[in-house]
């Protein structure tokens, strides 16, 4: 095709891209259906983790869950189960009435919800434990990489250790999960992979560069992940990247910006959070940062010099604003050591 040809089919698809864009601000497309899908979501013990397997869980999905901790992931399996019996008892309720028979009625009695205990930050623990997931449930149609850690120190505070772990479970552990998953997902020209990252993903702060590495890492990841599967020209098989603003599951517990302005910009509610994530998932759309002012604060820091950033940044009272949180880890471990002591 003629080169000048072909940049005006690009530069039309480009701007029909936009048109799509803007549309569905002002029609909320609908909601693909995710019922007895196989849907894996890692860290589900507690936190975000734990409310998307509720709101998966209230679609009507087959849940595996995930975490190092067993007790709290089985106590997210416990609400699950609950939310599976009162849908089977308000469809036992309504069939009678319903005239059609049982076949029409949603499958709410076959749904189960599977527990693993599974460390993401090693390699071979996550595809051992992914062998066992598709022996015992079957293939998974929807991936929900949702794990992460905070170590809470200064960079030179920061033992070694725990900056791999950082890494190993916000980051790599992407890779593992993805490729013990991916390939079946890809034979089969179906499937969805949400990254759960952070708006600390997209840019940055002070005195928690293992966790800012990490995170840019996972978006990194998923960026390319959704490039090649395009290159691959596998539609099937959607890709989410969640970048939400500090969320107030206690991870990043005495995080502060200026007073004036944490009014107009608090700390987000973990339910509010996930609903946004779960439309974004069910309508298919690529990324969704929460609030809308962080896709702003994203632009910005890609067009000013960065003395401009800075400056904003000081005066948003963000340059400093997770060492209060640090100081709280760094009185909460002594205090622990002391009592070790005794």
């Amino acid at each position: 095709m003629n080169i000048l040809l072909e940049l005006f089919v690009v530069t039309f698809r480009v701007l029909w891209a936009f048109v799509l864009a803007a549309a569905k601000w002002l029609v909320r497309p609908k909601e693909k259906s995710v019922a007895g899908q196989v849907c894996l979501i890692t860290g589900a013990g507690s936190g975000l983790g734990r409310l998307f397997a509720l709101e998966f869980a209230r679609r009507r999905a087959q849940l595996v869950l995930w975490d190092i901790n067993t007790q709290s992931n089985e106590e997210t399996a416990g609400m699950v189960r609950h939310i599976y019996r009162e849908m089977a008892e308000a469809a036992a309720a309504t069939a009678p009435r319903a005239g059609d028979g049982e076949e029409d009625a949603p499958p709410h009695c076959n749904l189960q919800v599977y527990t693993y205990t599974c460390d993401v930050g090693k390699r071979e623990n996550v595809y051992s434990t992914a062998e066992r997931v598709r022996k015992e449930v079957g293939e998974v149609s929807v991936l929900v990489n949702n794990a992460g850690v905070v170590s809470g120190h200064h960079l030179l505070e920061c033992p070694d250790e725990l900056i791999e772990r950082t890494m190993m479970v916000n980051c790599h552990a992407h890779f593992w999960t993805t490729k013990a998953f991916l390939p079946k997902m890809l034979e089969m020209n179906h499937g969805h992979i949400v990254t759960v990252a952070s708006s600390l993903g997209l840019f940055s702060t002070a005195g928690v560069e293992d966790y800012c590495a990490s995170k840019f890492g996972a978006v990194g990841f998923h960026e390319s992940l959704s490039h090649e599967l395009k290159a691959a020209e596998k539609d099937g098989i959607k890709t989410t990247l969640v970048c939400p603003y500090l969320v107030d599951t206690g991870m990043f517990r005495g995080c502060r910006i200026r007073k004036e302005i944490e009014s107009l910009l608090p700390p987000l509610k973990p339910e509010y959070c996930v609903k946004q994530a779960m439309r974004a998932i069910l309508t298919d759309q690529p990324m969704i940062c929460t609030p809308r002012l962080m896709y702003m604060v994203t632009f910005m820091k890609s067009i000013l010099p960065f003395e401009a950033v800075v400056c904003m940044y000081r005066f948003l009272g963000a340059d400093k604003c997770m060492y209060p949180f640090i100081a709280q880890r760094k009185q909460a471990t002594n205090n622990n050591e002391a009592k070790n002591g005794m």
